[in-house]
Protein backbone atom coordinates (compact mmCIF):
# COMPACT_ATOMS: atom_id res chain seq x y z
CA UNK A 1 0.00 0.00 0.00
CA UNK A 2 1.09 3.69 -0.96
CA UNK A 3 0.00 6.27 2.36
CA UNK A 4 0.29 9.92 1.22
CA UNK A 5 0.63 10.83 4.78
CA UNK A 6 -0.15 14.70 6.03
CA UNK A 7 2.29 15.97 8.99
CA UNK A 8 2.12 19.16 11.12
CA UNK A 9 2.69 22.42 9.39
CA UNK A 10 4.26 23.85 12.65
CA UNK A 11 3.25 22.54 15.81
CA UNK A 12 3.64 19.11 16.35
CA UNK A 13 0.87 18.62 17.97
CA UNK A 14 -1.26 18.48 15.23
CA UNK A 15 -0.16 14.97 13.63
CA UNK A 16 -2.93 12.82 13.95
CA UNK A 17 -2.97 9.64 15.81
CA UNK A 18 -3.25 7.48 12.02
CA UNK A 19 -0.27 9.38 10.95
CA UNK A 20 1.74 8.04 13.82
CA UNK A 21 0.54 4.34 13.83
CA UNK A 22 0.91 4.66 10.02
CA UNK A 23 4.54 5.90 9.97
CA UNK A 24 5.38 3.48 12.78
CA UNK A 25 3.89 0.54 10.98
CA UNK A 26 5.22 1.09 7.07
CA UNK A 27 8.63 -0.72 5.78
CA UNK A 28 9.48 2.55 4.14
CA UNK A 29 9.08 6.24 4.37
CA UNK A 30 9.63 8.69 1.64
CA UNK A 31 10.76 11.75 2.87
CA UNK A 32 10.74 15.23 0.68
CA UNK A 33 13.90 15.86 3.42
CA UNK A 34 15.00 13.35 5.51
CA UNK A 35 16.64 15.45 8.32
CA UNK A 36 13.22 17.58 9.26
CA UNK A 37 11.37 14.10 9.33
CA UNK A 38 14.02 12.49 10.74
CA UNK A 39 13.33 14.91 13.61
CA UNK A 40 9.60 14.05 13.90
CA UNK A 41 10.14 10.60 13.88
CA UNK A 42 12.71 10.95 16.58
CA UNK A 43 10.19 13.36 18.73
CA UNK A 44 7.37 10.59 18.51
CA UNK A 45 9.90 7.93 19.05
CA UNK A 46 9.34 6.30 15.53
CA UNK A 47 12.03 4.28 14.40
CA UNK A 48 11.63 3.69 10.31
CA UNK A 49 13.74 3.02 7.12
CA UNK A 50 13.87 6.27 5.00
CA UNK A 51 14.71 7.19 1.19
CA UNK A 52 14.85 10.66 -0.08
CA UNK A 53 11.51 11.66 -2.64
CA UNK A 54 11.99 15.35 -3.93
CA UNK A 55 11.76 16.95 -6.76
CA UNK A 56 15.11 16.88 -7.76
CA UNK A 57 15.22 12.72 -7.72
CA UNK A 58 11.64 12.66 -8.35
CA UNK A 59 11.66 10.47 -11.38
CA UNK A 60 14.67 7.96 -9.72
CA UNK A 61 12.56 7.90 -6.74
CA UNK A 62 9.05 7.11 -7.94
CA UNK A 63 10.12 4.38 -10.05
CA UNK A 64 12.19 3.21 -6.47
CA UNK A 65 8.93 3.74 -4.70
CA UNK A 66 6.99 1.22 -7.37
CA UNK A 67 9.56 -1.11 -6.79
CA UNK A 68 8.96 -1.60 -3.37
CA UNK A 69 4.90 -1.55 -3.97
CA UNK A 70 5.45 -4.35 -6.24
CA UNK A 71 7.53 -6.55 -3.88
CA UNK A 72 4.64 -5.86 -1.74
CA UNK A 73 6.29 -3.27 1.00
CA UNK A 74 4.73 -0.49 2.16
CA UNK A 75 5.19 3.30 1.71
CA UNK A 76 4.54 6.43 3.21
CA UNK A 77 5.10 9.68 1.54
CA UNK A 78 5.60 12.46 3.69
CA UNK A 79 6.97 16.22 2.86
CA UNK A 80 8.77 18.60 4.83
CA UNK A 81 5.21 19.91 6.32
CA UNK A 82 1.53 19.38 5.50
CA UNK A 83 -0.30 17.48 2.49
CA UNK A 84 1.92 15.31 0.20
CA UNK A 85 0.81 16.97 -3.65
CA UNK A 86 -0.25 19.99 -2.45
CA UNK A 87 2.95 22.24 -4.17
CA UNK A 88 5.24 18.88 -2.67
CA UNK A 89 6.05 15.82 -4.20
CA UNK A 90 3.05 13.28 -3.98
CA UNK A 91 1.34 13.32 -7.60
CA UNK A 92 4.04 11.69 -9.77
CA UNK A 93 3.59 8.89 -7.86
CA UNK A 94 0.04 8.77 -7.03
CA UNK A 95 -0.07 8.43 -10.70
CA UNK A 96 2.05 5.89 -11.39
CA UNK A 97 0.60 3.61 -8.96
CA UNK A 98 -2.79 4.30 -10.24
CA UNK A 99 -1.43 3.06 -13.19
CA UNK A 100 -0.03 0.17 -11.94
CA UNK A 101 -2.98 -0.60 -9.92
CA UNK A 102 -1.48 -0.69 -7.05
CA UNK A 103 -3.48 0.50 -3.84
CA UNK A 104 -3.05 4.11 -2.59
CA UNK A 105 -4.49 5.88 0.28
CA UNK A 106 -3.90 9.25 2.53
CA UNK A 107 -3.76 9.71 6.02
CA UNK A 108 -5.07 13.41 6.01
CA UNK A 109 -4.42 16.31 8.21
CA UNK A 110 -2.77 19.46 7.81
CA UNK A 111 -3.05 22.00 5.26
CA UNK A 112 -1.79 25.75 5.10
CA UNK A 113 -3.70 26.93 2.15
CA UNK A 114 -6.86 25.48 3.78
CA UNK A 115 -5.57 27.27 7.40
CA UNK A 116 -4.92 30.23 5.53
CA UNK A 117 -8.19 30.49 3.51
CA UNK A 118 -10.12 30.23 6.81
CA UNK A 119 -8.71 32.88 8.53
CA UNK A 120 -8.25 35.06 5.51
CA UNK A 121 -12.04 36.13 6.04
CA UNK A 122 -12.85 35.84 2.30
CA UNK A 123 -15.27 34.04 0.90
CA UNK A 124 -15.02 29.99 0.99
CA UNK A 125 -17.64 28.74 -0.89
CA UNK A 126 -15.34 28.33 -4.05
CA UNK A 127 -11.53 29.41 -4.00
CA UNK A 128 -9.15 28.47 -7.08
CA UNK A 129 -5.46 27.38 -5.55
CA UNK A 130 -2.01 28.60 -8.03
CA UNK A 131 0.36 27.36 -5.89
CA UNK A 132 3.95 29.06 -6.54
CA UNK A 133 4.28 31.97 -9.21
CA UNK A 134 6.93 32.20 -11.31
CA UNK A 135 9.59 33.75 -10.72
CA UNK A 136 10.45 36.26 -13.15
CA UNK A 137 8.07 39.12 -13.72
CA UNK A 138 6.96 39.34 -17.31
CA UNK A 139 5.83 35.52 -16.11
CA UNK A 140 4.25 36.37 -13.54
CA UNK A 141 2.40 39.20 -14.53
CA UNK A 142 1.36 36.39 -17.17
CA UNK A 143 0.38 33.88 -14.50
CA UNK A 144 -1.81 36.16 -12.49
CA UNK A 145 -3.67 37.53 -15.59
CA UNK A 146 -5.25 34.09 -16.07
CA UNK A 147 -7.49 34.66 -13.19
CA UNK A 148 -8.22 38.43 -13.59
CA UNK A 149 -12.49 37.99 -14.55
CA UNK A 150 -12.72 34.92 -11.89
CA UNK A 151 -14.95 35.37 -9.57
CA UNK A 152 -13.18 32.67 -7.32
CA UNK A 153 -11.07 33.77 -4.33
CA UNK A 154 -7.44 33.01 -5.20
CA UNK A 155 -4.84 31.27 -3.19
CA UNK A 156 -1.02 31.48 -3.85
CA UNK A 157 2.02 30.77 -1.94
CA UNK A 158 5.22 33.20 -2.03
CA UNK A 159 8.74 33.16 -0.71
CA UNK A 160 9.76 36.21 1.46
CA UNK A 161 12.29 37.11 -0.80
CA UNK A 162 9.34 37.91 -3.52
CA UNK A 163 6.53 38.77 -1.16
CA UNK A 164 6.89 42.46 -2.30
CA UNK A 165 7.22 42.04 -6.01
CA UNK A 166 4.16 39.55 -6.46
CA UNK A 167 1.74 41.90 -4.05
CA UNK A 168 2.94 44.96 -7.03
CA UNK A 169 2.37 42.64 -9.92
CA UNK A 170 -1.15 41.50 -8.01
CA UNK A 171 -1.95 44.71 -7.50
CA UNK A 172 -1.21 45.91 -11.07
CA UNK A 173 -2.86 43.35 -12.21
CA UNK A 174 -6.02 42.56 -10.47
CA UNK A 175 -6.66 46.57 -8.55
CA UNK A 176 -6.87 47.03 -5.41
CA UNK A 177 -8.60 44.25 -3.99
CA UNK A 178 -9.19 42.89 -0.46
CA UNK A 179 -6.54 40.38 0.76
CA UNK A 180 -4.68 38.33 3.13
CA UNK A 181 -0.86 37.35 4.42
CA UNK A 182 -0.21 34.18 6.60
CA UNK A 183 2.84 32.99 7.71
CA UNK A 184 4.02 30.78 10.49
CA UNK A 185 0.86 28.88 10.82
CA UNK A 186 0.31 26.98 14.21
CA UNK A 187 3.87 28.03 14.92
CA UNK A 188 4.41 30.72 18.18
CA UNK A 189 4.67 33.67 15.88
CA UNK A 190 1.16 32.30 13.44
CA UNK A 191 0.02 36.19 11.97
CA UNK A 192 -2.60 36.80 9.00
CA UNK A 193 -2.69 40.19 8.32
CA UNK A 194 -5.39 41.24 6.61
CA UNK A 195 -6.67 44.12 4.31
CA UNK A 196 -6.67 45.42 0.42
CA UNK A 197 -2.86 44.46 -1.85
CA UNK A 198 -2.18 48.16 -1.07
CA UNK A 199 -1.99 48.07 2.35
CA UNK A 200 -0.25 44.83 2.60
CA UNK A 201 1.73 45.84 0.10
CA UNK A 202 2.56 48.86 2.22
CA UNK A 203 3.17 46.74 5.06
CA UNK A 204 5.70 44.19 3.62
CA UNK A 205 8.01 47.13 1.56
CA UNK A 206 11.41 47.58 3.15
CA UNK A 207 11.18 44.40 6.11
CA UNK A 208 12.95 41.49 6.35
CA UNK A 209 10.82 39.06 6.11
CA UNK A 210 10.92 34.79 6.68
CA UNK A 211 9.12 32.04 6.63
CA UNK A 212 6.64 30.70 2.99
CA UNK A 213 3.62 33.00 3.37
CA UNK A 214 0.63 32.27 1.58
CA UNK A 215 -1.79 34.85 -0.35
CA UNK A 216 -4.92 34.58 -0.02
CA UNK A 217 -6.78 36.73 -3.04
CA UNK A 218 -10.52 38.21 -3.07
CA UNK A 219 -12.09 37.03 -6.46
CA UNK A 220 -13.13 39.69 -9.12
CA UNK A 221 -16.67 40.33 -7.50
CA UNK A 222 -15.49 40.14 -3.58
CA UNK A 223 -14.61 43.46 -3.45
Amino acid sequence: MLYLVATPIGHLDDISLRALETLRTVDVVAAEDTRKTGRLLAHFEISANQISYHEHNEKQAVERIIGLLRAGQSVAIVTSAGTPGISDPGYTAVRRAIEEELPVTMIPGPSGLVMALVLSGLPLHSFTYRGFPPRKAGARRRFLEIDVASPHTLVFYESPYRLALFLADALAVYGDRPAALANDLTKLYEKVERGTLSQLLAGVEGQALKGEYIVVIGGAASG
